[in-house]
């Protein structure tokens, strides 16, 4: 693991400033740059609902490792090869969707780990270059392994979910969550039920000694959920900032 990233989770865990996790759907190396020189503790690729693919996100994780900016991703799904793939790549943590029960985090946990404690395949031939010939050892503990929490499956489990060795904590998708739950689904919750949820789950994981991340899709609402005592707050993706941006630009230049 990166200093950077080490340092920045040493805080948060201290009950200090939360790390700050930019988030990426697009596969250009121009806009990690941006990004990385702008002071955020770390960036996710997302390979589930972004633009990325495989050999796009190895190639960010070469940029990645000039810049000296960690990497996490999000992969498509929990699925063992991809996790695998990602991690030999370099990033240094995962954050998986969709991890409904201690059977799915036992899943995730085995894919991002060697033996004796998990089941990952030997071959981190990027990551070794990138951390060293002791990657492998160093590996089992300084990977980020965050279990997303998304469904009413996953809030019943949770307990279950967090005594499974190898996760380092959870993620919450609020966008699922709330569909799950109401039957809408909002990446910024309003409704009671949602927000309810979603501050217990940060209790109970902090409670059991884990890593409490969210999501989130403004900087106003990542601002709130910092001030709320998570350990990781998601701002918005590179998108969602262009997007922002270009509306005010035209907004202000159009007089309106």
């Amino acid at each position: 693991m990166t200093k950077r990233l080490r340092d920045a989770l040493a805080e948060a865990r201290a009950g200090g400033r939360p790390v700050l996790n930019g988030w990426m759907m697009t596969p250009e190396p121009a806009v990690l740059e941006a990004m990385a020189a702008h002071g955020w503790d770390c960036v996710t690729l997302d390979l589930q609902h972004g633009q990325i693919d495989l050999t796009q996100a190895r190639t960010l994780a070469r940029t990645a490792s000039g810049l000296g900016v960690p990497l996490l991703a999000r992969p498509a799904w929990n699925d063992v090869a991809m996790i695998s793939r990602l991690l030999d790549d370099g990033f240094e943590g995962i954050i998986c969707p969709m991890i409904n029960s201690a059977k799915d985090a036992r899943r995730l946990a085995a894919a991002a780990h060697y033996a004796p404690r998990g089941e990952r395949s030997f071959g981190p031939v990027r990551a070794r270059l990138a951390f060293g010939a002791d990657y492998w050892k160093e590996t089992s503990d300084s990977l980020l392994i965050l279990a997303m929490i998304e469904t009413r499956e996953a809030l019943a489990a949770l307990p279950e979910i967090l005594a499974v060795d190898g996760i380092s904590g959870v993620y919450v998708g609020p966008a699922d969550l709330s569909l799950t739950l109401i039957g809408q689904p909002t990446g910024e919750p309003s409704d009671p039920t949602v927000i309810a949820a979603v501050d217990d789950i940060r209790k109970t994981v902090q409670q059991a000694g884990r890593f409490a991340a969210v999501h989130n899709l403004t900087v106003d609402h990542t601002a709130k959920m910092a001030g709320n005592g998570w350990n990781m707050v998601t701002g918005p993706s590179d998108i969602a900032l262009l997007a922002g941006a270009s509306a005010d630009a035209v907004r202000r230049l159009k007089g309106k």
